[in-house]
C-alpha cells in the first residue's frame, strides 16, 4: 500500500509539474504578447505624436520663390569642435551666425484666433515684427524690432498665383505681409536692411496664447499702468503673473501706454520675449513629458516657417545649438526711426542710425 501511495503521490506530482509549466507557459506567453502589445502600442502612440507635431507645422518655401535677387548669405566659419572632432555617427550641431526674421500674425482666420484678436476675417498683417540676429557661438543675440508704421519701399514681390505685386513707395511696413505674405516680407525685410534672412518663423494668435499657457504663463513687469480696453488689459504698474490671453493683450497693446503709439508696444513685446525665454528656461520639460507634448504641441500648431524649418528634426537642431543662449544674453532694440514728414502718425528710418545698426548685423 505504501508503494502504491507513493506511486500515486508521484504521478499526481508529474501531473502537477505538467499542468504547472502549462499554467507558467500560458502565463509568460499572455505577459510576453502585453508586453508585445504595450511595445507596439508605445511605439505607435510616439509615432501618432511625432506624426502629429510634424504635422502642426506649416511652411513656405522663400528661398524658391525669391531665388538670387537676395543679400548674400553670412560667410560661415567651421568651428573647430565640429570640424576636427566630428562625430561618424551625428553630425555637429551649427554654430554659425543665423538672422531669423519672427512674425506675430495678427490672422483672423479661425474661432480660436477671431476670439482673441475680433476683426475681419479675410486678411493677415504682421501685427510684429523682429529680426532675430544669433551670434558665432549661438551663445548670444540680439533682437530688432522694426515698428509695423514704418514707411518703407515696398519691393516687388512674386505672388504664389503668379506675377508680382508692383512696387509701392512709401508703404506701410506691415502691409508687405498683406499683399504678399511671409515671401513678400521678407524681401521687404531684405530690402530695407541688406541683411539675408536665414529663416522665417510666424507665429499666430491661438498659438501663441496656447504656447504660454503650456508653460504655465509668464512673469512681467511693468513701469507703468496699462489701461486698454481694446486689448482688455488693465494692469497696474508692477510684476504679474499673465496666462497666455493676457500675455497675448499684453504684446498687442499700445492705446493704454505712452502716446497710443506702435513705440510703446514694442517695448512690452521685448519685455515678454525675454519672459518666456526664462519660463522656458526654468520649466523642466524633459522630467515631465505630458507637459513638454503640450508644449510642442502648442509650439508647432500655431506655426509657419520656410521649409529649412519645417520638421520636427530641423526645428530640434535649431533648439539644441541654442542651449547656450539665456534671457540675460539677449540684447533688443528697435530699429531707429524719426516721426515720418509727410504723416505724424507714421515713423521712417533714422538715418544713417538704422543702417549702422543693420551693417554691425551682416
Amino acid at each position: 500500500m505504501t508503494g502504491h501511495h507513493e506511486h500515486g503521490d508521484s504521478g499526481n506530482g508529474d501531473e502537477d509539474r505538467r499542468t504547472g509549466g502549462r499554467s507558467r507557459s500560458r502565463a509568460l506567453r499572455a505577459a510576453g504578447l502585453a508586453l508585445a502589445g504595450a511595445l507596439v502600442l508605445g511605439a505607435a502612440a510616439g509615432g501618432w505624436v511625432y506624426w502629429h507635431l510634424n504635422d502642426n507645422i506649416k511652411s513656405v518655401d522663400i528661398n524658391n520663390a525669391l531665388g538670387d535677387d537676395r543679400p548674400p548669405k553670412a560667410v560661415t566659419t567651421p568651428s573647430p569642435t565640429a570640424s576636427a572632432g566630428a562625430s561618424t555617427t551625428a553630425s555637429p550641431l551649427p554654430t554659425g551666425a543665423m538672422n531669423i526674421l519672427v512674425l506675430g500674425s495678427d490672422s483672423r482666420s479661425g474661432k480660436e484666433n477671431q476670439e482673441l484678436g475680433g476683426g475681419d476675417s479675410g486678411g493677415a498683417r504682421s501685427d510684429t515684427a523682429m529680426v532675430v540676429h544669433i551670434d558665432p557661438g549661438r551663445t548670444a543675440a540680439t533682437v530688432v524690432s522694426i515698428p509695423r508704421d514704418t514707411l518703407v519701399t515696398r519691393p516687388s514681390c512674386p505672388l504664389p498665383s503668379g506675377g508680382s505685386t508692383a512696387v509701392r513707395y512709401g508703404a506701410m511696413f506691415n502691409s508687405a505681409y498683406s499683399v504678399g505674405g511671409p515671401v513678400c516680407a521678407v524681401k521687404t525685410v531684405e530690402s530695407i536692411t541688406g541683411v539675408r534672412m536665414d529663416h522665417y518663423i510666424e507665429i499666430d494668435f491661438s498659438g501663441f496664447a496656447k504656447l504660454v499657457d503650456a508653460l504655465g504663463g509668464v512673469e512681467v513687469t511693468t513701469d507703468q499702468d496699462i489701461d486698454d480696453d481694446l486689448s482688455h488689459l488693465h494692469l497696474e504698474k508692477g510684476t504679474h503673473h499673465l496666462d497666455g490671453t493676457q500675455a497675448l493683450a499684453l504684446a498687442r497693446t499700445r492705446h493704454g501706454i505712452g502716446d497710443g503709439s506702435d513705440l510703446g508696444r514694442i517695448g512690452l513685446q521685448q519685455t515678454l520675449v525675454k519672459a518666456l525665454l526664462a519660463q522656458i528656461a526654468h520649466t523642466s520639460l524633459l522630467s515631465d513629458p505630458t507637459r513638454l507634448y503640450r508644449v510642442a504641441d502648442a509650439a508647432t500648431a500655431g506655426l509657419t516657417t520656410d521649409t529649412g524649418l519645417d520638421s520636427l528634426p530641423e526645428l530640434i537642431s535649431l533648439g539644441e545649438s541654442l542651449r547656450g543662449l539665456t534671457a540675460d544674453r539677449v540684447t533688443t532694440v528697435m530699429m531707429p526711426v524719426v516721426t515720418a514728414p509727410s504723416d505724424p502718425n507714421r515713423v521712417v528710418a533714422r538715418e544713417p542710425a538704422a543702417s549702422d545698426l543693420w551693417k554691425s548685423l551682416r
